[in-house]
């Protein structure tokens, strides 16, 4: 969780291996609309994957995006595999981030 002035600002999970796809994962990655473009996203996800790393070492992450944040998922490492899908009415994309030792 990211906050700014005790205020919640951004948001995500970590789902150990096995659960929602054989790699780990983030999901549920939010920010405050009213604090976008502060780079909070990019803050998150940036511990989100430091947090990977700490609690299981170097390993693939697995995600399913929203299809207009690809390149935001990039600059991370992640590559997209595969063709886009709808879930919520919203399209979705699967990317992978290989292990960095």
């Amino acid at each position: 969780m990211g906050y700014a002035n005790d205020e919640l600002v951004a948001y995500s999970r970590i789902v150990k291996p096995g659960v929602s796809y054989e790699e780990v994962s983030i999901g549920r990655v939010v920010s405050s609309t009213r604090h976008r473009g502060l780079a909070y996203g990019r803050q998150l996800m940036a511990e989100s994957i430091a947090q990977i790393e700490k609690l299981y070492g170097p390993m693939p992450i697995r995600i399913g995006a929203q299809q207009y944040l690809q390149k935001f998922y990039e600059s991370f490492g992640f590559a997209r595999e595969g063709e886009a899908y709808m879930e919520d009415g919203i399209p979705h994309i699967i990317m992978v981030r290989a292990a960095v030792y």
